[in-house]
């Protein structure tokens, strides 16, 4: 039975008229409920709900929030077990209200998981017609925005009320997928990360906005400077004087300080290109992968790149980002949960874009009597490729607090290594990071290669990035797999595995799964290498998002228990920040590494994975 609550003139054949205690008390009694809203926009800080449609699959209860105060149903909504679709969405609502929600299964994200790898859509709209073959009614979801004031129609309390009966009979039909995939766990995880994203969002970050106009301006005055030496390095080229047009116009308007001698836009990359072909005629783009072999060698490539990221900072981070501050002034992100290998995104603005160096990091602020206390893990990949190889000098090096990536190059490289260092070179003594110049060289080499397992790194990439030639690339990789046969073989394991079952899984208890679909008889050998590749850094990245959200869960969970004066802020790969009341510093930060640790002993199950924290006014990298 379909019940309403609120004002309107409906069709009670169809529907019945009832009471917020009638609502209550059914819910209460129910096991399990289903939720969805509708609202005036997407913006939780600026747009509201107007219709909650919650209950069981027999009968659904249709409640006209603007009239009806729902924070009466508190009890109910915050304890209850509920199926929502896109939860993270209605929390932030709801949330908005003083409700919070917890206890939830969210059938998005848990097709996303059954789904993970398959080029798939995922509205409610996508998973009725996929499960139930059943067609909504996209006008009538559509007609809630410029609902306003109006009565609701019998259309539209119909329309909710099928949301949430549908609700019902999508889950059960994942149940069955998630038991066969055995991804039971990772399900669970999704559900309660969600929870966890939706207080970051919530939450938000204060932001220093003198702090970040002076940034946009001085890149705007280092854009102009390397603009001007763009042109310097091409009228001082010989080789490039035909690009120097043989008279300058100029007008009234025009002052001697602003006039240029060259007619050459750099930001035209057709025109960039037609420079660059006079010095490298095999040029093919200029874009950064091209480039970046040749930067060090013509200093107006250098240049250029270095003009190219100076602009992108410009237009990304001036006034572009403005629009991202929501009505209470704060920046709100909002989290794309699930990626191909379990990481997230996000957006609104894209938080993990935001350049590493703490000048940008640092605009963002702990309000008056709080502090940021970030929380992140120590070589994470590198541990997670330790423990699923099993590789002897990785774990020992790591047990002993060694230089992981100068423990490697001394093995890669040999007699090379030990001729190379210095007098006074300290990596002899523990086998700690040293400042000999060959050495520096030789472990940025083999860094490049650790860190490049855990995206499955080939030779084309090696040379690209350390600007080598092939043959030496494969050269470092033939002699890397030599000196660490573990690695190459738990690295072969994986990519063999992915091409013969077309699947791939993370590190187990959560055993996140990534499909590959293709035809095995007419599969093209680039696409089969991609496919490799997938295969070897999906476990090693996915294992790493299932610790960092399984920790975020534990500290959302501690938190919501003891009621600490602490709030989730942000999160970044591994990293996760925190703002904290000042009095409770001390006590938050020995908390923080504790529940940081518990979440990577979930996978790293050896205990060698730590997590170290850091107390600062602002956010840091």
């Amino acid at each position: 039975m379909i019940y309403f609550i609120g004002n309107g003139s409906i069709d009670e054949s169809k529907i019945m008229y009832t009471s917020i205690d009638f609502i209550e008390s059914q819910c209460r009694n129910a096991e399990i409920l289903a939720i969805d809203t509708e609202t005036t926009g997407l913006d939780y800080t600026r747009d509201s709900i107007i219709m909650l449609q919650i209950g069981t699959e027999t009968d659904q209860f249709v409640i006209d929030v603007r009239n009806i105060n729902i924070e009466l149903l508190r009890d109910v909504l915050e304890n209850k077990p509920k199926i929502l679709h896109n939860a993270k969405f209605d929390y932030l609502f709801l949330k908005a209200h003083g409700i919070e929600i917890d206890k939830v299964y969210d059938t998005m994200l848990a097709d996303r998981v059954i789904n993970c790898g398959r080029k798939m859509r995922y509205s409610l709209k996508d998973l009725t017609f996929r499960y139930l073959n059943k067609d909504l009614d996209k006008e009538v979801r559509t007609s809630f925005i410029s609902t306003k004031q109006q009565p609701f129609t019998t259309e539209q309390v119909l329309y909710g009320a099928l949301d949430v009966k549908n609700l019902f009979k999508i889950k059960a039909k994942q149940s069955d997928l998630i038991k066969e995939y055995k991804v039971e766990n990772v399900v669970k995880l999704e559900n309660k990360a969600a929870l966890a994203f939706g207080d970051i969002e919530y939450n938000g970050l204060d932001i220093d906005k003198d702090a970040w106009e002076n940034l946009y301006k001085q890149n705007q005055k280092k854009a102009k400077d390397l603009f001007a030496e763009l042109d310097s390095l091409v009228l001082e080229d010989g080789r490039l004087q035909k690009f120097k047009p043989e008279s300058v116009q100029m007008d009234i308007f025009t002052s001697f300080e602003d006039l240029r001698k060259l007619n050459i836009n750099w930001d035209s990359p057709k025109q960039v290109l037609n420079i660059f072909k006079s010095i490298i005629k095999s040029l093919e783009n200029v874009n950064s992968k091209q480039l970046n072999k040749y930067r060090f060698k013509y200093p107006l490539i250098d240049t250029y790149i270095k003009y190219k990221e100076t602009m992108k900072l410009c237009t990304s981070y001036g006034e572009l980002f403005y629009s991202n501050f929501k009505a209470d002034g704060r920046i709100h992100t909002s989290f794309h949960q699930i990626l191909e290998t379990g990481r997230v995104s996000s957006k609104g603005p894209n938080m993990q874009q935001i350049p590493a160096d703490n000048a940008f990091r640092n605009c963002f602020t702990a309000p008056t009597g709080w502090k940021f206390v970030s929380s992140d893990y120590s070589s994470q990949e590198l541990n997670v490729i330790a423990f699923g190889s099993k590789d002897p000098v990785w774990i020992e090096a790591l047990k002993k607090g060694q230089d992981l990536h100068s423990v490697c190059a001394e093995l890669v490289y040999g007699k090379l290594w030990i001729d190379n260092a210095e007098d006074d070179c300290i990596y002899f003594r523990g086998k700690t990071k040293c400042d000999c110049p060959r050495h520096k060289s030789m472990r940025t080499n083999i860094k490049t290669v650790n860190f490049g397992l855990a995206y499955g790194m080939g030779p084309h990439k090696l040379s690209d990035t350390l600007g080598i030639p092939m043959n030496d690339a494969k050269l470092l990789i033939n002699k890397y797999f030599k000196a660490f046969p573990a690695i190459g073989g738990f690295l072969n394991k994986l990519g063999n595995f992915g091409k013969q079952y077309r699947y791939i899984k993370t590190f187990p208890p959560f055993n996140r799964r990534r499909w590959f679909e293709f035809e095995t008889d007419h599969i093209d050998p680039k696409q089969l290498g991609i496919i490799e590749r997938a295969s070897k850094n999906t476990p090693i990245q996915g294992a790493s998002a299932d610790m960092t959200k399984h920790a975020l869960v534990l500290i959302r969970e501690y938190i919501k228990i003891t009621n600490c004066p602490v709030k989730l802020v942000m999160t970044v790969h591994d990293q996760i920040d925190t703002i904290c009341e000042e009095s409770y510093v001390s006590t938050w930060t020995v908390k923080l590494k504790e529940l940081m640790e518990l979440a990577a002993k979930t996978i790293v199950t050896n205990g060698l994975l730590k997590a170290e924290v850091t107390v600062s006014n602002y956010w840091q990298k």
